[in-house]
């Protein structure tokens, strides 16, 4: 009996390092749950951004952004000026323009498409962002690589890709140095196309009665109305001449 409680204790001891053991064990194998993406956060970590979150704030371009990632398959890239890239801009740039030219604005910041570093080697241009319509051509991004570096160009800005700031397999973060300012928004007021002179009017000509051709239409009617009038009175003096002739010869007889 003695025996026993010497060795219960000894058991006790085997089983709860068993127990600690297995439990150890299963918390290694069980994933941590993932918390959903989130833009904002992906950049606040980043640092130096604070300007371009407020914007996609703002503009609920953020909201897009968060529900795209956590409610489809559809992979994301962005490109983010840093505070710098703003501050560097003609005062008064982001706040000339209207609410809706400021979304798309930050939406020409968006491809919806993800895009790692070597695949924007093989990319097509332009590339299509999230600004404008379905036409590609609207809001035209392009890029060039040479060897690892990554040059942007939107017809108003040139500009690299200078960091990356997150990257998985559905979204893509890179660092720009330069706001991308759109050719649409922010290019060049188109000119507008000089007024046609009128073409010069010929003078009326002031055609006088002697210069009517005489063949016109008036003069022939006064023509005939003077040659009815001459017979009439043709005929009126030989009527009265023959009365008179008559008279004559009956006061001879």
């Amino acid at each position: 009996m003695a025996k026993l409680f010497h060795f219960l204790p000894l058991l006790f001891l085997n089983t709860m390092i068993f127990f600690q053991t297995i439990t150890a064990q299963t918390a290694a194998v069980a994933p941590a749950p993932a918390g959903p993406l989130n833009i904002t956060k992906v950049l606040e970590k980043a640092g130096q951004f604070t300007t371009f979150i407020k914007l996609l704030k703002t503009t609920q371009v953020a909201d897009r952004i968060n529900s795209q990632l956590n409610n489809s398959n559809q992979g994301l890239t962005i490109f983010a000026p840093p505070d710098n890239a703003f501050s560097s801009l003609k005062a008064g740039t982001i706040n000339s323009i209207s609410t809706q030219d400021q979304l798309q604005l930050l939406q020409f910041h968006i491809l919806p498409t993800l895009y790692t570093m070597s695949q924007f080697q093989t990319a097509s241009n332009p590339l299509h962002t999230q600004a404008g319509n379905s036409d590609d051509g609207e809001y035209p991004l392009n890029v060039t690589t040479s060897g690892n570096q990554v040059n942007v160009t939107t017809g108003v800005v040139d500009t690299t890709v200078s960091n990356t700031i997150y990257s998985d397999n559905q979204l893509a973060v890179y660092q720009v140095d330069k706001v991308l300012l759109p050719l649409a928004l922010f290019g060049p007021a188109p000119t507008a196309a000089p007024a046609e002179a009128p073409a010069p009017t010929k003078p009326e000509k002031n055609v006088r009665a002697s210069d009517a051709p005489s063949g016109s239409s008036d003069s022939s009617v006064d023509a005939s109305g003077a040659v009815g009038l001459n017979s009439q009175t043709v005929k009126g003096v030989t009527f009265t001449v023959g009365v008179v002739f008559m008279i004559v010869s009956c006061l001879w007889m």
